[in-house]
């Protein structure tokens, strides 16, 4: 299943207390990323040759807790309901917890056995993939960092790139096509990083995404009246076993109409995809 939200609503629930932003100029706006601890990664030094593995998709994806709830209350044969979990895997719930929940609801000890054979690893971080397009010949970008900011239970996640010192540099995963025809030329250069986040709670996180001139930004609550309005937010929902666990971000830049030299943070792209 591929999850896409595009451009979500400003207001966002969460199992969090909101905190509650001034944007500094700015009426308040309720953000749902804690108040607790931050941790700051920087992508640029991501390495980019660690691009997340592609699966095959499957017709038939792994069976879930619910589905073998419901199997085996309709009265399918234990030995049936193996023998899919052989075949498909089980996107399920091993841990001690998990396996009590699903005896609660009457699955049989044979499945339960397969269950904790067969199920596949729970999931400990996410894979991201970041890819910065950048179009038109400019040298630098309005806002000199882009940032995107994660919820993770009592944890705020923030990842930022120094988008100048990015585009001084040449990067391993890096490409320039030269979309020109006779009226208008276009040139844009594409830049991917990938890395390994942690994530310590399923379900429901928040992402923001924004470009700012400020170097030191380790909540949104820092940000300014102007920049909150030109965020951009996305939800996902991080399941604790899938066959595959990639999210990807793609951030664009357009050259600046009058400011010819420089390229302005034109918004993003989010999805996720778990099966």
């Amino acid at each position: 299943m591929i999850a896409t939200l595009l451009a979500a609503t400003l207001a966002l629930a969460s199992s969090q207390a909101p905190v509650s932003v001034a944007g500094r100029g700015g009426p308040q706006v309720n953000l749902p990323f804690p108040a607790g601890d931050v941790q700051t990664y920087n992508i640029i030094q991501w390495d980019p040759n660690q691009l997340p593995r592609i699966y095959e998709r499957s017709d038939q994806l792994p069976l879930t807790d619910e589905e073998l709830t419901r199997l085996s209350q309709a009265g399918f044969e234990p030995a049936q309901i193996v023998k899919m979990i052989e075949e498909r895997r089980c996107a399920c719930d091993a841990s001690a917890d998990g396996l009590i929940r699903l005896k609660k609801a009457g699955v049989d000890k044979d499945v339960l056995a397969a269950v904790s054979r067969h199920g596949l690893a729970p999931n400990r971080a996410l894979n991201l993939l970041v890819t910065l397009d950048f179009t038109g010949e400019s040298r630098t970008a309005r806002e000199a960092f882009l940032y995107f900011f994660v919820d993770d239970g009592d944890i705020t996640r923030v990842f930022t790139a120094n988008i100048p010192e990015l585009l001084r540099r040449r990067n391993s995963h890096e490409t320039t096509v030269d979309r020109s025809d006779i009226l208008v030329a276009r040139t844009v250069r594409r830049v991917q990083l990938a890395g390994q986040v942690p994530l310590r709670t399923y379900g429901k996180h928040h992402v923001l995404v924004v470009a700012s001139a400020s170097p030191t930004l380790t909540h949104p609550s820092q940000l300014t009246a102007q920049e909150l309005s030109r965020s951009q937010r996305y939800t996902f929902d991080y399941p604790r076993a899938s066959l595959q666990n990639v999210c990807r971000l793609t951030a664009g830049y357009r050259r600046d109409a009058v400011l010819a030299w420089k390229w302005n943070f034109e918004g993003s792209r989010f999805e996720c995809e778990w099966n």
